[in-house]
């Protein structure tokens, strides 16, 4: 089986990263992954880029934005690591994994800050984004509301390792009911932390598309703790 990361971070996109994205793609091969999908913190999130810095145009921060994401990509392809490129979007503590939307989007369209997720995940959707609602149960104390939004997502994260049992199981007693594709993700910041989640496929997945593909026909399989038992 060939193992897949939903859900990490960089020091370069996030603020709240703490390890380069090199760092993170020979951590995760160490561990055993076949491949990640880098999922830095949007502008609107907790990024490491100040969408307000007055010297650097929009086209600029988000060339920086991608830093994370580049820098694992390059690792990668040294050590045999397959690095996709996503993002974490946030509207008002509520957040949602990107996948499919690329660099030159990103650029030509900076009024994605200002739209309320009614206009920005169908958007996003329209220009072949594919869209994991990340932990959305999750509590903690700069989550204000919880939103949930079963028909503008294409998955639900139901296993984040960094949520507490009850906020997992919230979530996959949730997409059950509506009958949601589900993820599990380890939301990984830090090469120390200790416990992980993976998305296992009987197929090594080569791009983005394919594993986006595989997530909607329901074709991977949730591992909740990853480990070396695994491999």
């Amino acid at each position: 089986m060939f193992f897949y990361e939903t859900h990490m971070h960089t020091s370069e996109g996030s603020a709240c990263g703490f390890a380069s994205g090199a760092m993170q793609a020979r951590h995760y091969k160490a561990l055993g992954y076949d491949g990640i999908v880098v999922t830095d913190h949007f502008f609107n999130g907790n990024s490491r880029i100040n969408v307000d810095f007055p010297f650097e145009s929009w086209e600029r921060k988000i060339d920086l934005f991608c830093k994370g994401y580049e820098n694992a990509y390059d690792e990668g392809k040294k050590i045999g690591l397959k690095v996709f490129f996503g993002f974490e979007f946030n509207y008002k503590t509520t957040e949602w994994l990107v996948y499919g939307i690329g660099k030159d989007f990103l650029k030509a369209h900076p009024e994605i800050m200002e739209m309320p997720p009614e206009k920005f995940l169908p958007l996003f959707k329209e220009n072949g984004g594919f869209i994991i609602q990340a932990h959305p149960f999750r509590e903690a104390s700069y989550i204000s509301t919880m939103r949930v939004c079963p028909g503008l997502c294409d998955a639900l994260e139901v296993y984040n390792a960094n949520n507490t049992e009850r906020s997992n199981i919230c979530a996959e007693f949730f997409a059950g009911q509506f009958q949601l594709r589900m993820t599990c993700g380890s939301d990984c910041h830090k090469v120390t932390q200790e416990k992980y989640s993976a998305m296992g496929s009987d197929t090594q997945i080569t791009c983005l598309s394919e594993f986006c593909k595989s997530i909607a026909q329901g074709r991977l399989k949730l591992i909740k703790d990853f480990g070396k038992e695994n491999i």
